[in-house]
């Protein structure tokens, strides 16, 4: 297997078979991130497209001193950020105070990642893809990529506030979404 520097040294020597091995090592893994902050298979699709070309546009600036995975991650979380934002036609603010007191308002990235593990991955993606836009892109920003809520406002145009609500009310959706799930089919 060729490492990950030799074919960022032959991508920016602009070698297209390196070009292809970039493409076929990260596909299926960052496709995997875009089918998070996205509604459809083929709205993913379209984001991890847009982002691998990101990637070829911007490989001479990666440093070699950090994750290459990680580096095309981040492209792939801000392009389907983007796309969140070129699509979104409107978007309410709710503050966190008009909602019911709950201590799972606090920090719960370890919780939010962690379930029984008997409910098959395909099961709990198709359930953070039901969720709406909102709640699943700062699920996502929060949960899974480590985002604070402050970063997650100043990146989606949104208050800190409609930050933790919209945290809270996907938490609590997917909570009973797996709870029914798992009573039915006895996972």
């Amino acid at each position: 297997m060729i490492s990950d520097k030799k074919i960022v040294e032959g991508c920016i020597a602009g070698k297209r078979k390196a070009f292809n091995m970039l493409y076929k090592k990260y596909s299926a893994v960052m496709l995997a991130v875009c089918l998070r902050y996205c509604k459809s298979y083929e709205e993913a699709e379209d984001v991890l497209q847009e982002g691998f070309i990101k990637v070829f546009n911007n490989i001479g600036k990666f440093r070699m001193d950090g994750s290459f995975e990680g580096w095309i991650r981040r492209i792939m979380v801000n392009t389907a950020i983007n796309n969140y934002h070129a699509n979104l036609k409107y978007y309410y603010q709710e503050n966190v105070d008009e909602m019911e007191e709950s201590k799972d308002l606090g920090t719960i990235r370890n919780e939010d990642v962690k379930y029984n593990g008997r409910l098959p991955k395909e099961k709990l993606m198709s359930l953070i893809q039901s969720l709406p836009d909102g709640y699943r892109m700062v699920f996502n920003m929060f949960a899974i990529e480590g985002y604070s809520h402050k970063e997650i406002a100043d990146i989606l145009e949104i208050s800190v506030n409609t930050s933790k609500s919209q945290l809270w009310k996907a938490r609590r959706t997917l909570k009973k979404q797996i709870k029914e799930l798992e009573k039915k089919y006895n996972y």
